[in-house]
């Protein structure tokens, strides 16, 4: 007995009104791309693996998907690599490739390649899947797609402001007008560990402050000590685990914590000019806040950092996220090309959308109207006006066999077709056509020579 298929764990399968659904969200985050100036550009779904390795700390080493390479790839392995089992040592030698991670570190990469073709500041925007070695759970998938708008070439804070301009009208045209992006900046949380007198530990620092929602207090606690950060350091930074009040009175705290840091004022100044120019600005529907804990931890971020949390009826980690990176293009050999970008969690946003009842109710039909089949004369007369249905994009099909009618009825409610169409004999020989309505259960005749009449009550009827 064949053995079931499975798929592997964190991979996902996609049924046709799925599919609906993602280019539902799809679409309208690239029309909002596309009104904010970005262009689309694509880059392979594997790269080299030194093209990814180091660039996303410890922990984003570790969920690489490496690839074997091909042929016999062990046999060039000399046995003293071979017999240490040490995976760090041994993997160079039998991968050279591997899965993107993100999309973030490919463009970078594309940005150095093509540095002579793209005139900067250049702003591209990139929907396409990625890939992480993680632990599947609840949102949380190892291929998954990712929907990333950066802008390369300039330092100006008006991106950081551009940027969440885009997340407040992508998310309020979807429905998710309570969504709330937190903002905080890593020069803020660099300053934070210089006034605790923890700067040489600031990667290991944020790493932990990141997991806060997801560990607690006594975790992150816990997880610092572990790497060295003392207890007299950690105690000095405590109150800012839980900082609360305005932006403007957290602003107000921070300044006060990071008065004897330049690098943690400057971050402070930068939040403080964006937030002053979002009050003048105003936002169609999404809440901004500061959170001092946000760290995001991927180290080529420098400067503004963002993560957009879902409406709070919704249990789900962040639907978007993102930051200034200001010498990314510098591990490829680029120097001194800031950036800054925000990436969608399409997945995510699908989960909260589905739970939240989002999406038009209409959204998984495929179909308008079918066609029944009476017969060879009956199916090629309903071809002719299916033609002239197709050329005023009405999605319309004619059922392939001339089955009894209960089974072709039952196939229309399956697909939750709004509308059949019936050309028996006598509607051959009247020159006519019915539609029955699936829905009200009532039928009305048309003439072929009024497609026009019968467009306009079609279109009417399902909008």
């Amino acid at each position: 007995m064949a053995q079931k298929p499975s798929i592997p764990k964190g991979t996902r399968d996609f049924s046709p009104g799925e599919i609906e659904k993602r280019n539902y969200i799809i679409q309208i985050i690239q029309k909002h791309f596309k009104n904010f100036g970005f262009q689309p550009i694509e880059t392979p779904s594997f790269e080299n693996l030194d093209t990814l390795i180091g660039k996303y700390g410890d922990e984003g080493d570790r969920l690489i998907f490496k690839i074997l390479n091909s042929g016999d790839f062990l046999s060039k392995v000399d046995d003293v690599t071979y017999n240490s089992k040490n995976s760090k040592s041994l993997t160079p030698e039998i991968a050279d490739k591997a899965l993107r991670y993100d999309l973030t570190v490919p463009f970078a990469r594309y940005v150095v390649m093509h540095q002579n073709e793209i005139d900067f500041p250049f702003k591209r925007y990139q929907i396409q899947p990625v890939w992480r070695a993680d632990r599947p759970q609840k949102g949380r998938f190892r291929e998954f797609y990712q929907c990333d708008a950066d802008v390369v070439g300039t330092k100006s804070l008006l991106q950081e402001i551009e940027f969440i301009q885009l997340y407040d009208f992508v998310f309020t045209e979807l429905g998710l007008n309570k969504a709330i992006i937190k903002l905080n900046n890593r020069k803020i949380l660099s300053g934070i560990a210089e006034a605790i007198g923890e700067k040489e530990h600031l990667v290991d620092f944020t790493v932990a402050l990141d997991k806060l929602d997801k560990i607690g207090k006594e975790g992150v606690i816990k997880e610092m000590l572990n790497k060295g950060i003392s207890t007299k350091a950690i105690e000095k930074a405590e109150p800012l685990f839980s900082l609360s009040g305005t932006n403007a009175e957290q602003l107000e705290k921070l300044e006060t914590f990071l008065k004897d840091s330049d690098e943690g004022s400057g971050g402070v100044e930068d939040l403080s000019f964006i937030l002053t120019a979002l009050d003048e600005l105003g936002l169609n529907s999404a809440q901004v806040t500061i959170d001092v804990t946000l760290a995001r931890g991927l180290n080529y971020y420098t400067g503004t950092i963002f993560e957009v949390a879902p409406p709070a009826e919704v249990s789900m980690g962040s639907i978007g996220g993102g930051g200034r990176y200001d010498d990314l293009t510098g591990i490829f050999g680029l120097k001194d090309m800031s950036g800054i970008g925000i990436s969608f969690g399409l997945d995510r946003i699908y989960l909260v959308m589905e739970e939240l009842g989002l999406f038009p109710h209409n959204i998984g039909r495929a179909l308008d109207l079918l066609f029944l089949n009476f017969g060879e004369q009956e199916a090629l007369a309903s071809l002719k006006l299916i033609a002239k249905l197709r050329k005023e994009e009405v999605k319309t099909d004619l059922y392939p066999d001339s089955a009894k009618m209960q089974k072709q009825m039952k196939y229309a409610n399956k697909r939750n077709v709004p509308f059949v169409v019936i050309i028996g004999d006598r509607e051959l020989a009247n020159n006519s056509f019915v539609v029955k309505n699936m829905s009200k259960g009532d039928q009305k005749t048309y003439n072929f020579n009024d497609l026009e009449g019968f467009l306009r009550d079609l279109k009417s009827s399902l909008n």
